[in-house]
């Protein structure tokens, strides 16, 4: 593995490989654009090698697959320079800034023949699995809706406030109640209703948002970075319901007959940036196996969904009158 970027999502997914056995995970690299931070982060996670740009990383040869943890504007460009230089590529959600991007992107892969997902974490949590188990099986019936709320105090989060950082909930928070929607509906929304507000910026800082699916399906997903909500997924069926307690990471759920399951994650003394990170190693033993297996995308988060939440994501954007500079809406 090299590693892209230095930040606080960057360290919690290195402490995820740290979690998986050494001979299948060893991350040997990595880079940020102040030498310094790169090589703090080197010596905190006993990595071999610190460099001051992503070119260097992207040209050394032992790296098999880069995490591109940067900020949201930078995907596009580090990824492909990443896969013009023969590298896998696992890039922190969104994939891009839209669907525009996020076909380039894509397209480009497919071209070098090489893997590229969305680091959609949630997905390969086991109650994600088991969700999908209970629907597959029937024992929630017909599924009728899903409500998904996420959101925290982010008021002092540059990331998320600043427009030229690729900010607003829908990219940030949004993703994650999307991506649980798709996961449950495993089709595309027929009509899309949203609403929000933006800061000073032009950034969504809070939004609603109606997505409405053949034969009356409906999901209710809620975004804020101004106040915490209850942050929980639940989904709903003619025979009963399924909730996921903090649906972007779960560990715990509440089941069709009210009771409670819990998954133990993996053990780390090291520190985490955010709650449950050490999950992160889930996806992370999914890419290893994709590449190994010679697919250039991963059946849990295809090309097809990544292009499918950023339609969404589009969508919802223009409707609240949120747009990027220097980017192509659609």
């Amino acid at each position: 593995w090299g590693i892209v970027s230095a930040g606080k999502i960057s360290n919690d997914f290195t402490v995820g490989l740290s979690c998986l056995p050494a001979e299948e995970h060893k991350v040997i690299a990595v880079a940020a654009r102040d030498f310094k931070r790169a090589d703090d982060f080197a010596k905190l996670h006993n990595i071999p090698t610190a460099y001051a740009s992503y070119e260097e990383l992207a040209k050394n040869p032992e790296i098999d697959v880069v995490y591109v943890g940067s900020v949201n504007p930078e995907h596009l460009e580090i990824s492909k320079l990443m896969l013009s230089n023969g590298k896998h590529v696992l890039c922190e959600k969104p994939l891009c800034l839209n669907k525009k991007q996020s076909t380039e992107l894509i397209e480009f892969a497919k071209s070098k023949n090489l893997f590229l997902m969305e680091a959609i974490w949630s997905r390969f949590f086991p109650a994600y699995t088991y969700l999908k188990e209970q629907i597959v099986n029937g024992s929630l019936g017909e599924i009728q809706s899903v409500e998904a709320c996420f959101g925290f105090d982010l008021t002092n989060v540059d990331r998320l406030q600043k427009k030229d950082l690729g900010g607003g909930t829908v990219l940030d928070l949004g993703v994650y109640t999307i991506q649980v929607c798709q996961w449950v509906m495993q089709e595309a929304p027929q009509s899309i209703e949203a609403s929000g507000e933006l800061n000073p910026e032009g950034v969504d800082i809070a939004v609603n948002a109606t997505l409405k699916y053949s034969n009356g399906k409906i999901c209710k997903i809620s975004t804020s970075a101004k106040e915490m909500l209850e942050n929980i997924a639940v989904i709903k069926g003619s025979k009963g319901q399924i909730t996921l307690k903090n649906f972007w990471c779960p560990t715990t759920l509440i089941d069709v007959n009210r009771t409670i399951k819990t998954w133990d994650l993996f053990k780390t003394n090291k520190f985490l940036n955010f709650p449950n990170s050490q999950g992160l190693a889930y996806q992370a033993i999914s890419v290893r196996d994709c590449i190994l297996n010679k697919k250039v995308e991963c059946p849990i988060v295809p090309h097809s969904e990544s292009l499918l939440i950023a339609e969404i994501q589009d969508t919802i954007r223009h409707q609240i009158g949120v747009k990027f500079d220097r980017t192509s809406f659609l």
